[in-house]
């Protein structure tokens, strides 16, 4: 049975902000973009063949698994979208 530890929601929205911010080519400190900041907006711009490589960094950067069930029946429009679903994911053990 695997283990369950949860992850700190801080630490996770930290690495998906700097994978946010990476996957837009910009140069901007994590703190400065907020949870309600649109993945496609004037900041950001994540299309959806920039998303499955994000997900990859992310599961790496925070060595969790992001099943593909997470995924299902989920629109992601936020920064605050993604941070949810990964801080449901498992700690990989």
């Amino acid at each position: 049975m695997p283990q369950e530890l949860s992850l700190d929601r801080d630490a996770v929205a930290t690495v998906v902000k700097k994978v946010v911010i990476a996957e837009s080519r910009l140069s901007l400190p994590p703190g400065s973009v907020s949870d309600d900041e649109p993945l496609v907006g004037d900041l950001l711009n994540v299309n959806s063949l920039g998303f499955v490589g994000m997900l990859v960094r992310i599961e790496d950067e925070l060595d969790v698994t992001l099943p593909d069930d997470l995924f299902v029946g989920r629109t992601f429009r936020t920064v605050r979208d993604l941070i949810d679903v990964v801080t449901a994911a498992e700690v990989r053990s």
